[in-house]
């Protein structure tokens, strides 16, 4: 348990805890992670037999490293000292860990089988944070958990160490189940009852200071929900408009759209473009980091999109853009290269300048990625050949 300040609920806790170590049939110790309380709790802990580890480095993160790397146990129970959970009834974890889990969370949401009683959890936690949140994480990671940031969970030692959190605050319960589904641990869910802490002091936690947090963390370590799906979607639409709105003006429904729209939408394509090479600079150096998991589906596609084949589609791109702004030139020249007509000369050029900064764009992005391959390579280097080939 991580504490800081919990003297009014500490010792109910221990004392569930230690009924439910009983009623799950397993030997264990109770850990009091200590991260700087003043009011007791540590003689209350360890009055009452628990064994107290003294972090010195603040945060919830910090915290629960220092205690789960002191436990001894194979199997370890995480939960807040706040008397919010029931530690008695704690078999059901231990019934999947038995089974060969490697993380059990605990699921306070209904719609994962779970209860939060009246006054256990503010309404914008439970009504927007929890469920909002636990659903991206769904999208973003296709785990199969229903509530990402439950604070009770049980995981082994072993999954634990394949995990490698690096994150020391309130995001560190985030990066295990999303470590835990990037390295395919096997997972399971089991329902449990949030109640009204039994603090009458504030949380520490901030609702919506910590929930950015974990969503920003979420996003930055999904680099396709980041930057390649909107990028994707920026190219698309502004391809699209741009396209049409090269050969006239278009009117919907009374709306006239026409250059100053092509302009727009020219932005968003190189905006796309840009995000999407975003998106796998990203992914190339979080996998040459090891902050996420080989990728075979990404490898392959890196593969094939060596330097040389980027050269020539950027190469391809930027000689369709110099072909238009050639024939804006030649049909200025038709004229004696006097006045033309505003807007037809803008609908070609529009089209030729952002063929050519994209041509640029990604000539550019392939070296850069040319250059983070071999970073990668350099972290995962190719198998010696076999003696006599």
């Amino acid at each position: 348990m991580p504490c800081l300040n919990e003297a009014e609920t500490l010792a109910s806790c221990i004392a569930k805890a230690k009924t439910g170590i009983e009623r799950a049939g397993v030997s264990g110790e109770i850990v009091i992670a200590d991260n700087g309380s003043t009011d007791g709790s540590i003689e209350i802990a360890e009055r009452l037999g628990a064994r107290v580890v003294r972090v010195s480095e603040k945060g919830y993160g910090n915290a629960l490293r220092g205690g789960i790397a002191a436990a001894q146990g194979k199997w370890i129970i995480m939960g807040d000292a706040d008397d919010s959970y029931d530690f008695t009834r704690i078999e059901g974890f231990v019934k999947e860990l038995r089974a060969g889990k490697g993380l059990v969370m605990g699921c306070r949401l209904p719609s994962g089988g779970g209860t939060i009683l009246p006054g256990a959890m503010p309404w914008k936690n439970r009504w927007i944070g929890n469920p909002g949140l636990s659903f991206l994480g769904r999208l973003f990671f296709k785990t199969p958990i229903h509530d990402f940031h439950c604070g009770l969970r049980a995981f082994s030692r072993e999954a634990y160490d394949s995990f490698d959190v690096k994150t020391t605050g309130m995001e560190f319960a985030s990066e295990m189940v999303m470590k835990a589904t990037l390295n395919k641990i096997p997972m399971a869910e089991t329902p449990i009852t949030l109640h009204p802490d039994g603090r009458s002091r504030p949380p520490h936690l901030r609702a919506w200071r910590d929930g950015w947090r974990n969503l920003r963390f979420m996003l930055i370590y999904s680099p396709r929900w980041l930057f390649l799906m909107p990028g994707v979607l920026l190219t698309t639409l502004g391809g699209m408009a741009t396209l049409a709105l090269s050969f006239k003006a278009i009117n919907v429904v009374g709306i006239g759209f026409d250059i100053g729209t092509q302009f727009v939408a020219a932005m968003s394509i190189i905006a796309g473009i840009q995000m999407a090479g975003f998106a796998c600079f990203t992914k190339l150096f979080a996998i040459a980091e090891g902050l996420l998991p080989e990728d075979p589906r990404f490898a392959n596609v890196f593969r094939y999109l060596t330097l040389e084949r980027g050269i020539a589609a950027g190469g391809g791109i930027l000689l369709i853009g110099a072909g238009l702004m050639f024939r804006a030139v030649w049909l200025w020249g038709k004229t004696g290269f006097g006045h033309l007509s505003y807007a037809d000369n803008l609908r070609l050029l529009i089209p030729a300048v952002t063929a050519v900064i994209i041509g640029v764009q990604i000539i550019s992005s392939s070296f850069f990625m040319s250059v983070l391959g071999l970073k990668t390579s350099q972290r995962h280097p190719p198998s010696p050949p076999e003696s006599g080939a």
